[in-house]
């Protein structure tokens, strides 16, 4: 079954080259439209294009507010010429054994199911730290933690794009979204990947601002420590241009202070108040 990739951006220079080389190999076309990117991340999507002429489709776009952002992703949609297609933002790496995982489910049971969900896992502080599981709060056909749902079939009835970014979601002709359609036909898969959505995306703070709701999703944290034989995604190592950034970046003094004054009530709240929120 053929599978197209949909990446929309806007200042993720940090992570995008290693978001769309995790997954170029296992897709037929990757969307890669940019909304209006103040760092490097137009440069960066410009290279990728260079270098997957055939695979990548990159465009630049106009998003005006949180209200557009619906638009943008059913214009996505709209173009994709696939039987299926995952969502891989700009800040979302894949492990290979991840992304062969949902390939293989779809080749196998595509025309049987409908969405894929996988779970996440979010560096935060820096990439040798991990958020913990308590924090997970998406809720999904009846489970609860940092799950997504990141593959779709094209072919649901009256597939859409629905609700302002924050709240946005995919949903079907009669405006269910799909995760509440039927339980039997949503696949849970073990198949993580990392989401760096709470640490700084872009090449400047000052331009990490400027996105819709980023300020928000920054955490000052202290995590668990990745175990220092920890199995990166195989990106990480191969061989990417100098204007791409190393993700092997610390967490300075300022930020491990912050860190260690506002991480002790946040993992109270989280036990006293352990409610999830929909996807």
């Amino acid at each position: 079954m053929s599978i197209w990739a949909h990446t929309l951006v806007k200042n993720e220079e940090k992570y995008l080259w290693y978001a769309v080389s995790s997954v170029i190999d296992y897709v037929d076309k990757l969307l890669l439209w940019d909304t209006g990117s103040t760092d490097g991340s137009s440069m960066i999507a410009k290279r990728l294009k260079e270098k997957f002429p055939e695979r990548i489709d990159f465009k630049q776009v106009t998003l005006r507010g949180a209200e557009e952002f619906p638009k943008v992703r059913k214009a996505m949609l709209e173009v994709t010429d696939a039987d299926w297609f995952i969502v891989v933002d700009g800040d979302e790496v894949w492990w290979e054994d991840s992304i062969k995982k949902v390939v293989r489910l779809i080749s196998t049971r595509g025309r049987n199911i409908e969405s894929i969900v996988v779970p996440m896992i979010y560096p935060v502080g820096d990439i040798f730290h991990r958020q913990e599981e308590a924090a997970g709060k998406y809720r999904i056909a009846g489970r609860k933690g940092h799950l997504n749902l990141r593959a779709v079939n094209r072919k649901i009835p009256g597939l859409s794009s629905s609700n302002p970014h924050g709240t946005w979601g995919w949903t079907d002709g009669e405006g269910k979204m799909i995760q509440d359609r039927d339980p039997k036909k949503i696949v849970f898969v073990d198949a993580p990947y990392l989401h760096f959505s709470l640490l700084p995306r872009a090449g400047e703070r000052s331009e990490d601002e400027k996105v819709i709701k980023r300020a928000q999703k920054l955490k000052h944290e202290l995590g668990a420590r990745f175990p220092k034989d920890y199995y990166y995604p195989e990106v990480f190592f191969r061989p990417r241009p100098d204007s791409v950034p190393s993700p092997w970046e610390r967490m300075d003094t300022k930020f491990l202070i912050r860190s260690a004054i506002e991480t002790p009530p946040r993992k109270i709240k989280r036990r006293i108040w352990p409610g999830g929120v929909g996807y």
